[in-house]
């Protein structure tokens, strides 16, 4: 299957010869014989990866399927235990080995290495031409479409050297050319044209049904639709593309189809772009919000992949047929050139904040993200390939995009995670435990405070500071809802409403869950989660107070800290609720405002400051107001945390240890939410039956997989909700 125009897929009737001839040029020209053993990382779905595979059974060669992904640590121990020569990738591979720093790896066999599936970048090909060639090995720059089989064209690796913006020459057996709008052989460099391609390796033509694949062969040369030019040496450039469709975030966009969609809304247009996104044109500025929302629906291209620009008319030739290169050319001088941006940077924004609409000049802080979202927009941004640098949340897309087109070193590992994301997923897999164990280790909930603060601090400061309260309050809406939902849940099967939880007072002391007055005790964080953020905003709505926080936020941060510890040990004194208190406001704020502090601590000295103060104040609560040893662990727990976001930023672990570390920490609040559900409603009939440690180790992983899968569920309702909120206002959205 090959995609289509508009993203539709079409299936290419291939030949026994096709496949045959395809893969002894291949291993002719690769030299490849039975001595060789491929790396078959591909899959063998896509051509590229069957090539591999036929090319190297064809000269007796072996190919090792590892199993993994090249960012497994075990990769390359596995390539090499295996005694592969060969390497085979796409250029999307070859960002990928730079990120796990394969150029540094022992590979005592390998001999070749191999790209295509689309242009690799020419940094990309001198690094690795280089790095083969010092081994006394070679790297090969191919090109091909599934139309032939696979592949088409070569660079010789004692050619690259100058030519790494070349397809190179024919494989044996097969021949380019290239050929004016008439179908007339251009034979003089320089000049461009469509490229064609004549081998026993070109496709027997297209399938739409099943009784195609009766019919013979039906095409003897593929016009490939790219536009090249053949240089004085004989070697190909492809410079553009022939049809009028591009191939944007991977889908293969038709601009007549597009078109055509907007005349039968009733708008006329103009519609031209390239990879990096679609630009259309229309007559008015009534329209250009409409003709958005459309595009965007019928290409399935992100919202921020597409433009409307207005005009007055549109240019035309001599012959009044409309001139697509002028506008082209249009779309071009109006673009800010900014590499990674279209399709990459923005692209992965735009689906971490969808709907919002987001612009080069957005930064993760500025769009109102939060601790889940900064998780999801590092998992989208590492798949680009990236390195994220410190403080990259704060840095404008703009910004972020001109460090990597300047390749700048970030000294970042991919297998490296925030501390605070790692903290994130002990604490809940903490509370999940303790709340079903009852061992004394309650210091989840506490370091999930403190990583509240941290939060905050990190996400939303911005927005306090600028008096932006309903912009700092959005990460709420998140909790909030499903928390809600069951509050519903527990009102209809209770017939009366929990009034304490549905107005998120419940933690002080004054409802009781056997009266119906407030959901299971459990819940209290959410609530006093609820109570830190309208704090938080209450003490940043005063104007004389954000001016303040602005001149000195880290002396501003230790002032807020000292009030909230003079309450933890003042309020008790005045207020009696018994055992009850630990769930109050007034009792844990002083975390959240520790986990603040954190967040503005950005050089040693504040480091060490905040250190001593949390040495002092808790350790006077773990040790000297201690009354029990659950009391002690907790208040360690959380100094360990502090110090630990303090000091060690980010942690490296395992790949597979990473996925699933992440897993947890972007569902840390379902967990919490939802994780009793597993032992006291879904596992109710096995209570008694099982042994108590097995029910004991189901129930956490129930609740923890529930949870994950909640959180899975919640973040799909958003993006409907954002698909709603979209078709009503389509010229907020796309503005």
């Amino acid at each position: 299957m090959t995609s289509g125009s508009s993203g539709a897929a079409k299936a290419v009737r291939l030949s026994y010869g096709n496949l045959e001839s395809n893969a002894r040029s291949i291993a002719a020209y690769l030299e490849l014989s039975s001595f060789d053993r491929a790396a078959l990382v591909l899959p063998l779905h896509y051509s590229y990866g069957l090539s591999v595979l036929n090319s190297h059974l064809v000269a007796g060669a072996s190919v090792l399927f590892p199993g993994m992904s090249v960012m497994d640590s075990d990769f390359f121990s596995t390539i090499d235990d295996g005694g592969c020569t060969n390497l085979s990738g796409v250029p999307y591979s070859y960002e990928l080995l730079e990120r796990v720093r394969f150029r540094d790896a022992e590979l005592k066999a390998l001999r070749m290495m191999t790209v295509a599936g689309g242009a690799l970048g020419p940094d990309l090909i001198r690094l690795y031409r280089n790095h083969m060639l010092a081994r006394g090995g070679r790297f090969f720059v191919m090109y091909g479409q599934t139309e032939a089989t696979a592949r088409m064209a070569f660079v010789p690796p004692e050619s690259l050297s100058d030519k790494e913006d070349r397809i190179g020459v024919a494989i044996p057996g097969g021949s380019l050319g290239i050929v004016d709008a008439e179908g007339e052989p251009i034979s003089q460099p320089g000049i461009p044209g469509e490229l064609v391609y004549r081998g026993p390796n070109v496709m027997m033509g297209y399938g739409t049904r099943r009784r195609d694949l009766a019919r013979g062969a039906e095409i003897e040369a593929l016009n490939t639709g790219d536009i090249a030019v053949r240089d004085q040496h004989g070697f190909f450039r492809i410079v553009g593309r022939r049809s009028r469709f591009a191939k944007i975030a991977g889908l293969r966009i038709g601009f007549d189809t597009m078109e055509q969609a907007l005349e039968r809304a009733g708008i006329a247009s103009t519609v031209v772009g390239d990879d990096r996104g679609l630009q259309a044109y229309v007559i008015g500025a009534d329209p250009t919000g409409r003709a958005r929302r459309i595009l965007a629906e019928i290409s399935h291209l992100p919202a921020n992949l597409v433009r409307v620009a207005t005009r007055e008319d549109f240019p035309r030739l001599a012959s009044g047929k409309i001139d697509y290169a002028c506008l082209h050319q249009e779309m071009l001088e109006g673009r800010t050139e900014i590499r990674w941006e279209l399709g990459g940077l923005l692209g992965a924004y735009a689906r971490v904040f969808y709907p919002l609409a987001v612009g080069r000049n957005d930064s993760f802080v500025s769009l109102g993200g939060d601790s889940l979202r900064f998780l999801q927009l590092a998992l989208e941004l590492e798949r680009l390939g990236m390195n994220l640098p410190d403080g990259w949340e704060r840095l404008s897309i703009a910004e972020l995009a001109n460090r990597q087109a300047a390749g700048l070193p970030e000294h970042r590992h991919a297998s490296e995670m925030p501390t605070d994301l790692v903290l994130r997923a002990i604490g809940i897999l903490l509370v999940v435990v303790h709340h079903e164990t009852l061992w004394p280790i309650p210091g989840g909930s506490g370091v999930m405070m403190l990583l509240a603060g941290y939060s905050l601090a990190r996400f939303q400061s911005a927005h306090f500071l600028a008096g932006r309260i309903g912009h700092a309050l959005k990460p709420a809406i998140d909790v909030l809802i499903p928390y809600f939902l069951i509050v519903v849940a527990y009102a209809v099967a209770w017939g009366t409403i929990p009034w304490a939880s549905m107005t998120l007072t419940g933690n002080f002391g004054y409802a009781e869950p056997d009266r119906h007055e407030m959901i299971p005790y459990l819940y209290w964080f959410i609530e006093a989660y609820s109570q830190t953020l309208l704090l938080f905003a209450l003490i940043f709505a005063i104007p004389v107070v954000r001016k303040l926080a602005r001149a000195h936020p880290f002396v501003f941060s230790l002032g807020l800290l000292g009030v909230a510890a003079a309450a933890r040990f003042s309020f008790p004194s005045f207020v009696d609720l018994g055992n009850r208190q630990i769930f109050t406001i007034y009792w844990v704020f002083h975390l959240a405002a520790f986990g603040w502090c954190a967040g503005f601590a950005d050089a040693p000295a504040k480091k060490l400051a905040l250190t001593a103060l949390a040495a002092a104040v808790l350790g006077y609560l773990a040790f000297w107001e201690s009354v029990w040893f659950g009391t002690t662990v907790k208040y360690l727990m959380i100094f360990a945390a502090l110090l630990v976001l303090l000091y060690l930023p980010r942690v490296r672990l395992p790949a597979g240890v990473g996925r699933l570390v992440a897993q947890v920490a972007v569902a840390a609040f379902p967990i919490y939410l939802f994780h009793r559900f597993v032992p006291e409603i879904l596992m109710a009939p096995a209570a008694g039956k099982l042994p108590v440690p097995i029910f004991q180790l189901l129930a956490i992983a129930g609740g923890i997989a529930l949870g994950v899968v909640s959180g899975k569920a919640l973040a799909g309702i958003r993006k409907l909700r954002g698909r709603l909120a979209m078709g009503r206002q389509p010229e907020l959205l796309f503005a």
